[in-house]
């Protein structure tokens, strides 16, 4: 008689052994979305996953997909891995960031006919904005999140989370001179559009067909000056009067739903 082979059951970690890693280009993304997508992603270098076990069974076919076996933990020892307050819902893995892209190179690689939207964020600094606003960009179809190298916030946990899985499927590219880039934009054939509440012209009458990149500062301060310089257009939200200003990542929505519903 031939004896079949138990399947091998996923490790176990203790609480006394979930402490962070020390590995410094590492991090830890964490609740089921953001953990679900980057284990989808294939360009996403994975390490480390720590479950519940409610967790790997709600994630069981990302996993399988993976072929990454989930270290069962406790929900208080996976918390220990993360930041203070992180709403983990059993789920953490251990991850390295994703590859910079090029922005001629991303370009590029789309038919020279096809409607392109791009997302560029003047020094956000919130992470949870800058999350928001990616989510908004995979929802409306943006090809690209691009962010200030300095003064902004980059790829973390809690940007992961709050872009519920987006930090997979949209580029956040990261450039180091924003009117440099802004240049570069125009010579590919983009419309830069700034979005400002002091604006004369409704994002309405706006450009939005063919190249955009829809231009977005922070709450309160808004585009900088030699920002507002290189866009083409200065346009306004249809906001009361009496209150003009929105979250960041509210105003990128609007503006995301905007130009992807724009007549062509």
């Amino acid at each position: 008689m031939v004896r079949r082979k138990r399947p091998p059951t996923p490790s176990r970690v203790s609480s006394s052994l979930a402490k962070p890693d020390n590995h410094q280009n590492r991090l830890w993304l964490y609740g089921l979305h953001p953990v679900a997508a980057a284990l989808h992603n294939p360009a996403r270098r994975k390490w480390r996953l720590v479950a519940t076990e409610n967790g790997a069974h709600q994630l069981s076919e990302a996993i399988a997909k993976a072929g990454l076996g989930p270290e069962i933990a406790k929900p208080d020892a996976i918390a220990r891995l993360l930041p203070a307050n992180a709403v983990h819902q059993g789920v953490a893995l251990a991850v390295t960031p994703l590859p910079d892209i090029d922005l001629q190179t991303l370009v590029a690689g789309k038919q020279p006919e096809a409607r392109q939207i791009l997302c560029i964020l003047d020094q956000v600094t919130d992470p949870h904005n800058v999350g928001a606003v990616l989510r908004s960009c995979a929802a409306f179809g943006a090809a690209a999140l691009i962010v200030t190298g300095r003064n902004a916030a980059g790829e973390t946990a809690v940007l992961a989370k709050s872009a519920s899985g987006a930090l997979e499927h949209v580029p956040m590219i990261r450039v180091t001179n924003l009117a440099r880039t802004l240049d570069q934009l125009a010579t590919l054939g983009f419309w830069r559009i700034g979005l400002d509440s002091a604006a004369q012209t409704p994002i309405a009458n706006a450009p939005l067909d063919g190249k955009i990149a829809l231009v977005l500062g922070a709450e309160g301060s808004g585009i900088r000056t030699l920002t507002q310089k290189k866009c083409d257009h200065l346009v306004r939200l249809p906001t009361d009067a009496g209150f003009p200003s929105l979250n960041v990542s509210n105003a990128a929505a609007i503006a995301l739903y905007a130009a992807a519903t724009a007549k062509r």
